[in-house]
């Protein structure tokens, strides 16, 4: 007897002692590892679709729903409820108007331009029951750009939305002349050779259409293509598999989402947070989503009351426009639990908690073409993600030094990258390999091949460069710290600095243009500016200069400052120089270059003087 109550109590002793030093030595070991088996699980789901011919897609698993649950809300929007059954029954109908009027065939792509709203996603799914992809047109593109995503995805046929069709009238002769047929959602229009498909689409058939049609054959086969700004200017047709569809349509349920879940997702849906992260995971679960057209501070909350919303979706600035909201006593009285999205700055993060109350703000880090994913299903304020020994086993990543100043990887004498140690900042890699595939760009395969570095640790290896400089700390959190490159954020999009600068280069008084982003205390990202050369003889336009930016560029492009230079400082590879310009900023107080500040109410730019930049510094003018 007395030897076993010995044994019991060395037994508990030892039980104890292996519980203190792990939580001493590895304080997130149980997190991690449930965490990893989550996605261990279904990643063992995905190998076995692409290893048998079951290959269920998404799209499969809506009509799956549809059928198993077809009385449960599946959108809400503007008040009005839609059911599984009534946007499967949508876009059976969206379908059936395509297939009698011969307007695409299996393997087709077409490109819709429309907002937010269920009509969306009932296009979306009913030319993907068709066999077609289908290519997500940012709605804030105009002409030449707008012009440029057609030949990129080899899109024929473009839907556009009710509100958007005048803004087509520019370009619609392009259209016809590349003999791209455009469909309005509406009952009639006034343009000539364009067809109505609302009218259409309330006669047709709601029966379901063969599912031999949208039968995938592998995970692989592309079925969106989403653009994004790139280095090369304009926008770039990323390709969107079904594998990689499957694999952000688990973000819910990886941070713990469930089918008894309320949605929030005021993003839009061209975006792959929304479309992908937000309708795919309200698929995969089989739960509701409140959508809206558009985000808006004051209502915000009060839509997550009415609708008893548990999940939101967010990016940085949104977040940040919440907790600029004049206080209110109800801002804790919700049912929100998670928020997921990315771009949170640290004190947004803990002011948003202060507010709001301690809502599990799941950061996750990944770019819409790229072949990498972070997740920081731990919470910690700050961090993108979060790795570990038995994460860099599945996913192969590898941050490299980069000379900021030379905007260049650096390489040792065998030409090979180099590692950063533990918290120092690198260059974010992901290793090209079967279980981690990147499919590249539409169209030019040039696109694709500037995205991938060869020969970075050994002979023949092959990475994809995601222009990020990231540091991982001692406790494996990764954090992002900035991009390099021509593209920078601004209000949750990319811009493409040489973009802009085309635009910029066609006024006659500017001889040369220097794109870049600046930091601005208080807001996420960084804010556009020129830094310009005025030609000999001519004097700086601010009126011309704010009629051409608002006319080619949308909002979030257009440069918010301008910097006069007499002469453009270049690196050493002939290359325009913008990490100095990028550190001085926009403080006139300190640059001795005459700046100019964007001015909606003068409809021009006008000088930046000292309290105008306080005032911006102070948070106090609307950038």
């Amino acid at each position: 007897m007395l030897f076993s109550v010995t044994w019991l109590t060395s037994l508990l002793t030892g039980v104890l002692f292996v519980h203190i030093i792990q939580r001493l030595c590895f304080p997130y070991f149980w997190q991690d590892l449930l965490f990893l088996l989550k996605i261990i699980r279904y990643g063992a789901e995905l190998e076995f679709y692409q290893k048998t011919s079951k290959v269920v897609t998404v799209l499969d698993r809506f009509v799956q729903q549809a059928q198993r649950i077809p009385h449960k809300p599946f959108l809400i929007y503007e008040g009005v409820t839609y059911t599984y059954r009534q946007i499967d029954e949508r876009s059976n109908k969206v379908a059936h108007v395509f297939e009698q009027h011969g307007a695409v065939k299996r393997g087709d792509t077409v490109a819709l331009l429309m907002n937010n709203e269920p009509d969306f996603i009932s296009v979306w799914f009913g030319l993907n029951k068709l066999g077609c992809a289908v290519a997500f047109l940012n709605t804030n593109i105009k002409s030449k750009s707008l012009l440029h995503c057609f030949h990129c995805c080899g899109a024929k046929l473009l839907v556009v939305g009710a509100d958007l069709l005048d803004s087509l009238e520019d370009i619609l002769p392009n259209l016809q002349e590349d003999s791209i047929s455009v469909w309005a959602m509406k009952q009639q229009v006034s343009y000539r050779g364009i067809h109505t498909l609302l009218d259409k689409v309330e006669q047709a058939s709601h029966e379901p259409v063969s599912a031999q049609l949208r039968a995938a054959t592998s995970l692989k086969t592309p079925t969106l293509y989403i653009f994004t700004s790139g280095t090369t200017g304009l926008p770039k047709a990323a390709v969107i598999s079904h594998l990689q569809f499957l694999k952000a349509a688990a973000g819910f349920w990886a941070y713990g989402g469930t089918s008894r879940d309320v949605i929030y997702t005021p993003l839009p849906l061209y975006h792959s947070a929304a479309s992908l992260i937000g309708i795919g995971g309200t698929l995969k679960m089989g739960a509701t989503c409140v959508l809206k057209k558009k985000f808006s501070a004051s209502q915000f909350w009060n839509d997550c009351r009415k609708y008893d919303v548990t999940i939101f979706q967010y990016i940085g600035e949104l977040c940040r426009y919440l907790c600029n909201q004049p206080q209110a006593e109800n801002e804790k009285d919700h049912k929100v639990r998670i928020g997921v999205g990315n771009g949170l700055r640290q004190d947004v993060w803990r002011d948003f908690h202060r507010r709001f109350g301690e809502i599990r703000m799941c950061e996750l880090y990944g770019s819409t073409e790229g072949n990498l994913c972070f997740m920081n299903h731990i919470g910690k304020i700050g961090a993108v993600g979060r790795s570990n020994f038995f994460y860099k086993l599945l996913f192969k990543y590898d941050l490299v030094q980069y000379d900021m100043v030379k905007e260049e990887i650096v390489r040792n004498e065998q030409g090979f990258c180099q590692h950063v140690k533990k918290g120092e900042m690198g260059l974010l890699l992901s290793k090209i390999a079967s279980q981690s595939p990147f499919f590249g760009y539409a169209g030019s395969k040039q696109l694709t091949e500037n995205k991938i570095l060869r020969n970075v640790f050994v002979k023949g290896d092959a990475y994809f460069n995601t222009g990020d400089l990231m540091v991982e700390d001692h406790e494996d959190f990764i954090s992002f710290k900035d991009r390099v490159g021509d593209t920078f954020r601004w209000k949750g999009e990319n811009v493409a600095t040489t973009e802009v600068a085309e635009v910029l280069g066609l006024l006659d008084f500017i001889q040369e243009v220097n794109v870049y982003g600046v930091e601005v205390p208080g807001h996420e990202g960084r804010a556009g500016m020129a830094a310009v050369i005025v030609k000999p003889d001519c004097s700086f336009d601010g009126k011309k200069l704010f009629s051409i930016t608002t006319a080619y560029l949308p909002s979030y492009a257009r440069p918010l400052f301008i910097r006069i230079q007499e002469t453009m400082e270049m690196t050493g590879t002939f290359k325009q120089q913008k990490f100095r310009l990028v550190k001085s900023g926009f403080n006139p107080s300190t640059i001795t270059d005459p700046l100019y500040v964007l001015d909606y109410t003068e409809q021009s730019y006008v000088p930046l003087s000292d309290s105008v930049y306080e005032r911006i510094v102070a948070g106090q003018q609307k950038l």
